[in-house]
């Protein structure tokens, strides 16, 4: 099996958003708070009314409060090494996918851990662990017939992707695992049979003669699930889309897909690994990020369906994209080169490079990984944070780990007050490529913030004079250069902030 993820040139329609000019020293920031989000970089969300839920800790946010509220009795990730991989939600239910990088002999290999269930909103939280196969069950049931099958007895490989649910009836990809399905809230779990590569349907009116081993066959390697609004279920896989119109309800031994993969056809998939899943309340379109899992045939970009499969209009075209939601006609797609919108369902697409705010900005080397849509208000999961836009993508507001000055957050909540930091320290310009200067304004007046070496010559100095109000938090950012764009050595850097006649003095260690 040889799966690839191959870079194409990208072609669409529409205008581009320019790449914003960034100020060094940008602010005033968000007010501080002490109930900050765990890291900067958030790959799962999931939104229901005003509520948001965002990985990796699980965390909760409610009608765009500064507070993002952390599940303590959600054990396997407060006491635990469980991460947030996918999450479905309706009213008071949350039912969240857990995972975690497994490492063994100098690699690392995702791994499920289960899923926690909480049934009201939040405060209480049931633990169902990995779903596995008994190491005899080497046959499935099929119609009425014996299929021969490898089974999964561990759970590394097998982390739950993408999770739905309707009623009682629970659905998760996880990969190696393939599709699996419960039919009492994830108090059972039974594994699906899903068509091998050279069958465009299963039935269990045919006979079939193939082993159901994900080593073997792309088509049982599951990675995307979804339930539409008539009951279909959608499961996208490493090797295609499968489609089945029964499996919310029939016996697995009757669950009949339809199977679709690319055809080269320009109504038809542009690759044969399906991302995500999602439908549109809208018109009801099924939209579909497809990446390559066969280079040399597959392309990236995003497809739509609105005839169950039966053809597709393709979109963005060479982009890899990880997500989608949807206001309406508006369609948001988020990748690795920045957040695609389109004002009229595919029409045409604006590409936003970088997100900036007058306070901040998302850094341009960023990946766009997550979408979540709450009642007013479009979110957005970087590698560098939190974007949130009430305007269609107008204006943004930024959210980050928000660390005070004066004492922690919820994580580290015994922190001595400083008048400034700098983060990340140690800093890489190959990995992370800036490093941001927060610090609180000693006094009214101009400000500036000058770099120094060892010897205290003068590297760099960050927009000299600018504004700043007595007591208000601002940051700087510096992308490792001096004042010609030449990268610095190795070494400790020394940062001088003057505001008002006052000085803050701070150290960066550089370690490149």
């Amino acid at each position: 099996m040889l799966i690839r993820l191959t870079a194409l040139f990208f072609v669409f329609s529409g205008w581009m958003l320019p790449a914003p000019a960034l100020a060094q020293i940008t602010g005033p920031t968000p007010p501080e708070t002490f109930n900050s989000i765990s890291q900067n970089s958030v790959s799962n969300m999931g939104a229901l009314g005003d509520s948001l839920w965002v990985g990796p800790l699980m965390m909760l946010n409610v009608r765009n409060s500064l507070d993002f509220t952390f599940p303590e009795r959600a054990d396997s990730i407060a006491a635990g090494p469980g991460r947030l991989f996918s999450i479905a939600l309706a009213p008071d239910t949350v039912f969240a996918g857990l995972g975690f990088n497994f490492v063994s002999g100098g690699s690392s290999v995702q791994t499920s851990l289960g899923f926690h269930v909480s049934t009201d909103g939040g405060l209480n939280w049931a633990y169902i662990p990995p779903p596995l196969d008994n190491p005899d069950q080497t046959f499935i049931t099929y119609g009425n017939q014996q299929i021969q099958s490898v089974p999964v007895i561990v759970p590394q490989q097998s982390p739950p992707y993408n999770v739905d649910f309707r009623s009682e009836t629970v659905f998760f990809a996880g990969w190696a695992s393939g599709i699996r399905r419960s039919m009492d809230f994830g108090e059972t779990w039974e594994r699906l049979l899903l068509p091998p590569r050279d069958a465009s349907i299963l039935t269990p009116e045919n006979t079939y003669n193939f082993v159901f081993d994900p080593r073997l066959d792309n088509n049982f390697l599951g990675f995307s699930v979804m339930i539409d609004r008539d009951g279909n279920v959608w499961a996208g896989t490493a090797g295609g889309l499968n489609i089945s119109d029964n499996a919310l309800t029939a016996p697995a031994n009757q669950v009949r897909w339809n199977k679709k993969r690319r055809t080269g056809l320009s109504d038809g998939l542009l690759g044969n690994w399906i991302i995500r899943i999602r439908e549109n309340n809208f018109d009801g379109g099924v939209w579909m990020t497809n990446w390559i899992a066969d280079s040399g045939t597959d392309q990236q970009g995003v497809v739509v369906t609105y005839d169950m499969g039966e053809s597709f209009q393709q979109h963005l075209v060479g982009e890899q994209i990880y997500d989608l939601t949807f206001e309406g006609e508006r369609i948001y797609a988020a990748g690795t080169n920045g957040l695609f919108i389109s004002p009229d369902n595919g029409q045409s697409w604006n590409q936003i490079r970088q997100i900036s705010t007058p306070n901040g900005f998302i850094k341009a080397s960023a990946n766009y990984l997550s979408l979540a849509k709450t009642t007013d208000r479009v979110w957005v999961g970087t590698t560098d944070g939190l974007a949130s836009t009430d305007d269609g993508g107008e204006t943004w507001q930024l959210t980050r780990v928000n660390f005070p000055l004066q004492g922690g957050n919820q994580f580290v909540p015994d922190a001595r007050d400083v008048r400034s930091y700098a983060y990340p320290n140690p800093f890489s310009r190959r990995v992370h490529e800036l490093v941001r200067i927060k610090f609180e304004a000693p006094h009214s007046g101009n400000a500036s913030i000058r770099l120094y070496d060892f010897g205290m010559n003068l590297i760099r100095e960050l927009d000299a004079g600018v504004p700043v109000t007595r007591g208000e938090t601002y940051e700087a950012v510096w992308d490792g250069t001096d004042g010609g764009g030449r990268i610095v050595a190795n070494g400790p850097v020394f940062y001088i902030i003057s505001a008002g006649g006052s000085d803050i003095t701070g150290k960066i260690l550089v370690l490149d």
